[in-house]
């Protein structure tokens, strides 16, 4: 049994069932993101399905966004100083619901209530699951575990458009929110069983979550973020119809393009977390540059199939490392409360997901989905002017997470 005493202090040793504590949290967030973005690659077919627009099966990817960027700080004021294990699980729950009212959907409109549940359970999650990590496993164990949890953050965000993809030409659209939903109860069962009770020694006040907008370099870092989260999904959501309309792709060859970008994903997050260990802001500049690029000559490169997939590996190589940077760099800005400080980037994130997706799905509607691949590396270009112009990095700060480097 994990050994935790009253306040939800670090055990004083490890077990195989620490371990199994802390992997389902991990799964939890890795299953609540693969959700969030499963539609990216299934836009065409879920447009053609209910009958709507692809700019509109972009809501998809916005509403998720939306409410979890509310849902993060929300949830963490209104849980005051509830058991984290028991807040886990009721998140899970979520997971689960919000699969199956998805697979069941008739029209947009009960998709969306769906997709709705998911940005409650993504928000309320992702905020949690990252300080828990520390509190499982012995202090010095910490970093790896946190590490762990947030691999899964990295990992969904890499993973969820090809799984999605690969599922839904193989058994149909619904299969896809199927399986993210049998995922999810695995996940709730594995908490229940190995979760130990987790109870808040502090309460999140609204202080709390300004305290990074004050800080110079937390601040730095959330301009970055935002350049580069709006950047990518403003492309990343439509890059599906892009490899279907103008590279020609078929149904086979985009499941295998976004399979590719997943494999190259995962090793862009051990890459990243090589980096990022080392410095930060090599990490974030670096990332911002390479997806940059790529976005600006895909119109031009990616028109044929041959520049288009050889330019969809390195995006998904690159992509690979900006969940890392920009957790690790939000961390290390705020190492005192990081249950806020996660509250926050997921909040920044969600925003800009969202914003992003909704730009994108307007600029496609509107100009042709080209065009916004040309915003995308624009918004890229200014993340890295913004950390070239500011030098400022949490560099020194103490490491809480390096991302998957530790494993």
């Amino acid at each position: 049994m994990i050994d935790t005493n009253r306040e939800g202090a670090a055990p004083r040793s490890s077990s195989l069932r620490s371990w199994l504590a802390v992997s389902s949290v991990a799964v939890g967030t890795f299953g609540l993101v693969t959700t969030e973005f499963l539609p990216i690659g299934l836009l065409t077919t879920i447009a053609r399905d209910l009958g709507i627009t692809d700019g509109q099966a972009g809501l998809l990817v916005t509403m998720p966004a939306l409410v979890a960027a509310v849902a993060a700080p929300s949830l963490l004021l209104l849980a005051g100083k509830l058991d984290r294990k028991f807040a886990l699980l009721i998140l899970s729950s979520l997971l689960v619901a919000t699969n199956i009212l998805a697979s069941l959907a008739p029209n947009l409109v009960t998709i969306l209530f769906a997709r709705f549940l998911l940005g409650m359970a993504v928000g309320g999650f992702w905020a949690i699951a990252a300080s828990v990590g520390v509190r499982l496993v012995p202090e010095e164990q910490g970093a790896k575990a946190t590490s762990l949890i947030l691999a899964g953050v990295s990992l969904g965000t890499i993973l969820g458009v090809p799984a999605g993809s690969m599922i839904g030409e193989l058994f149909g659209w619904r299969a896809a929110f199927v399986t993210a939903g049998t995922l999810g109860a695995l996940v709730f069962i594995a908490q229940f069983f190995f979760l130990p009770r987790l109870p808040a020694s502090h309460a999140i006040v609204f202080s709390d979550l300004i305290a990074p907008f004050k800080d110079p370099i937390a601040r730095l870092g959330i301009i970055a973020s935002i350049f580069m989260a709006v950047g990518q999904f403003s492309t990343y959501t439509y890059m599906e119809p892009f490899l279907r309309h103008v590279s020609a792709f078929g149904p086979n060859l985009i499941a295998a393009a976004l399979v590719g970008y997943g494999v190259l994903g995962l090793l862009g997050n051990v890459l990243g977390g090589m980096v990022v260990a080392k410095s930060v802001r090599a990490g974030m500049m670096g990332t911002s540059a390479l997806l940059g690029t790529t976005m600006l000559l895909m119109p031009t490169i990616g028109s044929s199939q041959i520049g288009a997939g050889v330019l969809v590996l390195i995006w998904g190589l690159a992509f690979g490392a900006l969940p890392v940077s920009v957790q690790t760099w939000t961390l290390k800005a705020s190492p005192e409360t990081p249950e806020a400080a996660m509250a926050v980037i997921v909040f920044v994130f969600q925003i800009a997901l969202a914003s992003g997706a909704f730009v994108g799905g307007s600029v496609v509607d509107g100009l042709g989905v080209s065009s916004v691949m040309y915003l995308g590396g624009a918004l890229m270009v200014l993340a890295v002017a913004a950390l070239t112009v500011n030098r400022k990095s949490p560099d020194n700060a103490v490491v809480l997470a390096a991302g998957t480097a530790a494993h």
